[in-house]
């Protein structure tokens, strides 16, 4: 999704900082090629160089050029994986919530399938004040992940 974004406007990219992180996270996902240690490793003067080496990862790891199908399997992937953090207590449900509406459902349309996460991640919804209004809407975001998990429902 990060390699899609850089090719949007120039306030919409990733930052180089964010770009790092990425390289960070997959590295520690198991995630091999070449050039992601060195973009995992990049101190904060050599940001500048952040770019660069995310292209020639993706370019690496066989994600070039990037298809409208090559996003979409990549946004449902994204989801059904915060959907698993979240099952697994690894992931906030309110924050996964969020992540799944924002970065797969906007993006895909609000497919009926995340429908039910997406509701629920609605700022109304979150921002209840007492604390067991707020629990509760955690344990209906978990749930709704169980369901995602369970179904095969993506094109």
């Amino acid at each position: 999704m990060a390699a899609a974004d850089l090719s949007t406007a120039p306030w919409q990219r990733p930052s180089d900082a964010r770009l790092v992180q990425l390289g960070l996270d997959a590295l520690l996902a198991g995630i091999e090629s070449p050039s992601l240690p060195l973009l995992a490793g990049l101190a904060r003067t050599e940001h500048p160089q952040a770019r660069e080496l995310f292209a020639l990862v993706l370019e690496e790891r066989g994600l070039l050029p990037l298809t409208p199908e090559d996003l979409a399997e990549a946004r449902w992937t994204a989801a059904r994986w915060w959907a698993g953090q979240i099952v697994a207590c690894r992931l906030d449900p309110v924050h996964g919530a969020k992540l799944i509406h924002e970065e797969a459902a906007a993006e895909l349309d609000y497919p009926d399938a995340l429908q039910p996460v997406v509701d629920l991640a609605r700022p109304g919804d979150l921002s209840s004040g007492r604390p067991q209004d707020r629990q509760h809407i955690r344990d209906r975001i978990t749930s709704a992940a169980r369901d995602l998990l369970a179904t095969e429902a993506h094109p």
